[in-house]
């Protein structure tokens, strides 16, 4: 009973910062991540890779500090801003970067040069020397060491990179080599061609079909609460059908092969007959389980119908959920350009160094190059952090929605009411929160960067044992997700720190154990299934709008493009319902523990899960003859 509780759940009626040394541990992260980007930015890293620098260790379009034993550095070349790439084609593919004598040059050639007499005439004509700087174009047609200081040629047209201040070459072709390494299923050039023409062409197909399903995903969170029970229905057959048929089937072939080997023994026959007998015995054991199992869950799969009706009900009082996705899909855009923008200030930063080649290289000694580690964290945290933040916020808005009698009384904006909590007095829990998952993430993604390196050398034991320890952490991760997605709910409800929130919500979860398997079951499948209705109708649009253009070779590309992009836009919508369902559970959950309908406890449901509730009573009396009236009708299952 509630009164055996050593605390008592007291939604909204209190607020109180939670886990604030959390927020600060987290403040001085961020900090650190601060340090990185101005520590690379004041060694000159964002200088080099905005305006490039030659091999020789110069920044274009600035003057420079000599680098002791390396010649022609510290060169003034204010009036040389541009990258010129002797053989900009000569790509690495394993280190990903150009093989290739770098130079500063004031121009880059805006036509092909085909001998290294057009090279010196482009020199003298615009002012932009194309090789080496011992070298003057004078010397370009005679000087025998030409052949090796200047550019490869025919000089491809090459034309400035925007804001990156390098020569590219204006036709890409030379880049085939890097790019089917990359894409590793095409092995004929055509074929990549005609795919990229088919996505190019068709770009205005692709962009509607995209919009058609954002469109969808959003009518569906609307309708969704409809059809939640048509759903479970097919589910429930489908399952019926599927099991029956496996089983019969395995049992017809059994009795099939039975009177067919009595004319011919053979050792194989025998086997195979073994393995159909085995094959058959576990399906109908696995059948009869199942079917134990739905009959055990059946009433359970009521409170899923409910509950998936009751959400379709926030979203129409709380629209703004369904813009949540954007908000922290934009957060996430802006933090990942921000981190990849550093990643490559970091590429670049660190002491001039001389190559095996005698040329210039940037490479951080000490402790400095454990810079790289700390940001990797930074990107797991702080993404882990943002997705945390959504949750809660999530949490928040549909707590005051649910333990809101008067549905008139609602905040203006419950969803930027939960913000404001979230920033005055919860960002701690957060920040703890999406720690934990952090920690279980970084030894997975290490564990799986071994593998990968290990590939093809390691023995099938060690394969066994890695690929086991990394599901393992997945399913632990998962896990914790999942109990922190409930543990912000608690906090949102009761404002208490994350580890007294956490336990709290494991408590009642425990408690519900059959109720969170059938919603996380069921409700999964139906939410799997509303995301393969986007993607399916998505493509069948695109196919019927892509097979009317017959201009274009290869349709399949954009296809595949529309039905990635629908899936991932459902998937991002229906996880915030998914969310929604969660969290109105646990409300439920500890509103029928601590309430009971009676006059100064009465609920805080929605009429739905009310005749829910009052359905179980009435199977409960009738189950107990009238004895189970007494106390808690609803105990939590």
């Amino acid at each position: 009973s509630c009164k055996s509780s050593k605390r008592e759940w007291k939604p909204l009626e209190d607020h109180s910062c939670t886990d604030v040394p959390w927020l600060l541990l987290f403040i001085v992260f961020c900090v650190g991540m601060g340090f990185i980007c101005g520590f690379t930015i004041a060694t000159g890293a964002a200088a080099r890779l905005l305006s490039g620098y030659d091999s020789y260790g110069n920044i274009c379009g600035q003057k420079n500090v000599k680098v002791e034993g390396i010649v022609n550095s510290g060169l003034d070349l204010t009036q040389k801003k541009y990258v010129f790439f002797l053989d900009p084609c000569n790509i690495d593919i394993v280190h990903q970067k150009i093989k290739s004598l770098a130079l500063c040059v004031s121009a880059c050639p805006r036509k092909e040069l085909k001998t290294l007499a057009d090279v010196q005439k482009f020199a003298e004509t615009n002012g932009s020397t194309l090789c080496s700087y011992e070298l003057q174009p004078s010397e370009y047609t005679t000087d025998p060491r030409a052949a090796k200081l200047c550019p490869k040629y025919p000089v491809p047209e090459s034309a400035p990179i925007p804001f990156f201040h390098r020569c590219a070459p204006v036709n890409i072709s030379c880049y085939a080599k890097f790019a089917e390494a990359l894409i590793t299923f095409v092995s004929d050039s055509s074929v990549l061609h005609r795919l990229i023409s088919g996505v190019m062409t068709s770009k205005e197909i692709i962009m509607g079909l995209c919009l058609l399903s954002l469109v969808l995903s959003m009518i569906l969170m609307v309708i969704i609460r409809y059809i939640s029970r048509v759903l479970v229905w097919i589910l429930t057959i489908l399952v019926i059908l599927g099991s029956l048929g496996g089983t019969g089937v395995l049992w017809w072939l059994y009795a099939k092969q039975r009177m067919s080997a009595s004319a011919v023994e053979t050792q194989i026959a025998k086997e195979n007959l073994q393995a159909l007998l085995i094959y058959a015995i576990s399906a109908t054991v696995f059948t009869v389980v199942l079917f134990l199992i739905m009959l055990i869950m059946r009433k359970r799969v009521a409170l899923t119908i409910a509950l998936f009706h009751v959400a379709g009900k926030v979203f129409i009082h709380l629209p703004l959920l369904v813009f949540q996705p954007f908000w922290t899909f934009f957060v996430l855009i802006l933090f990942w350009a921000y981190w990849i923008t550093v990643l490559l200030f970091l590429g670049t930063t660190g002491s001039p160094v001389p190559n095996e080649e005698g040329f210039v290289e940037f490479r951080m000694v000490g402790p400095l190059k454990y810079m790289w580690w700390y940001h990797l964290v930074g990107l797991i945290w702080i993404s882990e952090f943002i997705l945390a933040c959504q949750q809660m916020t999530v949490a928040g808005a549909v707590v005051t929605y649910y333990f809101t009698r008067e549905k008139r009384n609602l905040p203006f904006t419950p969803i930027l009411a939960s913000v404001n909590r979230l920033v005055c007095y919860h960002l701690g829990t957060v920040a703890k929160g999406s720690f934990i998952i952090t920690l279980v993430k970084i030894p997975r993604m290490i564990l799986m960067y071994i593998h990968t390196q290990l590939k093809g050398k390691e023995n099938a034991c060690a394969r066994c044992m890695l690929k086991a320890c990394i599901c393992c952490l997945w399913c632990l991760e998962k896990c914790l997700t999942y109990l922190n997605q409930n543990a912000y709910t608690a906090t949102a409800i009761n404002s208490t720190n994350f580890c007294t929130s956490a336990k709290d919500a494991f408590v009642i979860l425990v408690e519900n154990a059959l109720r969170v398997a059938a919603i996380n079951t069921v409700g999964d499948f139906m939410l799997f299934l509303g995301k393969v209705l986007i993607v399916c109708s998505t493509g069948l649009a695109g196919i019927m709008l892509l097979n009317y253009q017959r201009d274009y070779t290869i349709w399949v590309l954009p296809l595949i493009i529309v039905c990635l992009f629908a899936f991932l836009v459902a998937h991002c919508f229906l996880s915030i319902y998914e969310m929604v369902v969660d969290v109105l559970f646990l409300c439920f959950a500890i509103d029928t523990k601590y309430n009971d309908g009676s006059p100064g406890r009465e609920f805080y449901m929605d009429k739905v899960l009310m005749e829910f509730v009052e359905n179980s009573r009435k199977s409960m009396k009738e189950a107990g003859r009238g004895g189970g009236a007494e106390g808690r009708e609803l105990k939590p299952m």
